[in-house]
């Protein structure tokens, strides 16, 4: 088993929360993490509702069930049973002794209306995503710390190139996917992978006789990751109402396989108006949605800008659950066309935006987004990074600098700015 840096936050969680749910896609380690935590030394017994004795126990009598239980229990893949949830709801409230239910599921749950009636105020959730950088690796990333604190930051080390790169992005993260080394035994798992989640997981969700067409608003949401969310659009090319199609979508967000960005502005306010942008959660699955092999990718062309920035957002994103800061992630877009993929923003207002560039040799016109933003933000900007394919840091200004990609799990120290 990898160590997973979430592990520490899990711990601290059932540690003061009487329910910790750790929620994300489907096969991306929830079970074997959960599995490996221990409460002052104490294992969990182990229910998963994947078994279908235990499921239908649960739901016959689902205070019964829970009332049986062990002190410390996992219950796995629990929103194949939402009727235990006012159960356990019960159960908490006559003992709310921390650690006593770690639930797994592969459905957001504040997207299950008997999760968020029931456990509201009882419940902690945790994301776990497919393996990161640092992780397969065995190092752990502290990219974001670094950036968003005040001070100087030297990036320390060089990156490879674009070639070097691609092997990595094809794979993806998926454990099942990693372990694979053959590019046709990894196409065959994404696909059984896809088949399974929709057939299974969204099903569980919702008895919708159009699950048929989830595989084709899946490769329409491919073709337009990274680009501003519009449902509409969307809709005519699946040939579909837009009411069905929003009720198709808010399940494929459910089940982790897509996602949006939120827009950012200086005005907190607008940005519930602005258009938040389409992401995958892994770019294994984004290139087997595109039919992007590694020799394709290598050659460049439209694609590698999306995959590149999807691999960008979704590191930063795991990292973001085990930072001490945890910034928000937003990105940001003028009606002068001006933008910046990534905007990370902490609680007291510090900003930080993030650029990604498949370009070896930047020029100061690269950061053109990056002032924009910094003038937007005004004093609470913090600094700018272009990751890009320059193989050494290169400082455009004292809050601008151009990375390696690969910085973002590299070593990172305070003292004196990239040189």
């Amino acid at each position: 088993m990898r160590d997973r840096h979430l592990q520490p936050r899990l711990a601290e969680a059932l540690s003061d929360t009487p329910v910790v749910f750790l929620q994300g896609p489907r096969q991306c380690g929830k079970t074997t993490l959960a599995r490996s935590v221990r409460v002052r030394g104490d294992p969990f017994a182990f229910l998963t509702f994947d078994r279908a004795a235990d499921r239908a126990a649960a739901e016959g009598d689902p205070d019964g069930f829970v009332d049986g239980l062990p002190p410390r229990v996992i219950l796995d893949e629990v929103q194949r049973v939402p009727a235990i949830f006012p159960a356990i709801k019960r159960a908490v409230d006559e003992d709310r002794r921390p650690g006593r239910f770690l639930l797994t599921g592969s459905a957001n749950p504040l997207l299950l209306p008997a999760v968020s009636e029931s456990l509201t105020g009882r419940m902690e959730i945790l994301t776990l995503r497919p393996f990161s950088q640092g992780e397969l690796l065995g190092r752990r990333e502290r990219f974001i710390d670094a950036v968003l604190r005040p001070g100087p930051v030297r990036f320390r080390g060089g990156g490879g190139a674009w070639r070097g790169l691609v092997p990595g992005l094809v794979r993806g993260g998926f454990p099942e996917a990693v372990a694979r080394t053959g590019a046709d035994r990894r196409r065959q798992w994404f696909e059984s992978y896809l088949t399974g989640t929709i057939e299974r997981d969204v099903r569980d969700l919702a008895n919708l006789h159009r699950l048929r067409e989830m595989p084709r608003i899946l490769g329409l949401a491919a073709a337009r990751a990274t680009a501003t969310l519009n449902l509409s659009e969307i809709a005519r090319d699946a040939q579909l109402p837009l009411t069905t199609l929003q009720r198709l979508w808010t399940l494929l967000e459910a089940t982790f396989l897509v996602a949006t960005t939120p827009a950012w502005s200086a005005n907190l306010t607008s940005r519930l108006v602005k258009s938040p942008k389409v992401m995958l959660l892994d770019t294994g699955l984004l290139c087997h949605l595109l039919g992007v092999d590694a020799a394709r990718l290598t050659e460049g062309g439209p694609v590698a800008g999306p995959v590149l920035e999807t691999f960008v957002v979704n590191e930063l994103l795991k990292q973001i659950s085990w930072s001490e800061e945890r910034p928000s992630l937003f990105h940001y877009r003028t009606h002068k066309q001006q933008e910046v993929d990534i905007v990370l923003e902490t609680r007291a207002g510090t900003v930080v935006g993030i650029e990604v560039k498949k370009t070896a040799s930047p020029t100061a016109s690269d950061f053109a987004g990056l002032r924009h933003l910094k003038d937007a933000a005004g004093g609470r900007f913090r600094r700018g990074v272009l990751l890009c394919m320059v193989p050494e840091p290169v400082a455009f200004a004292p809050d601008l600098v151009a990375c390696p990609v690969a910085t973002l799990w590299g070593p990172a120290a305070r003292g004196a700015s990239a040189r």
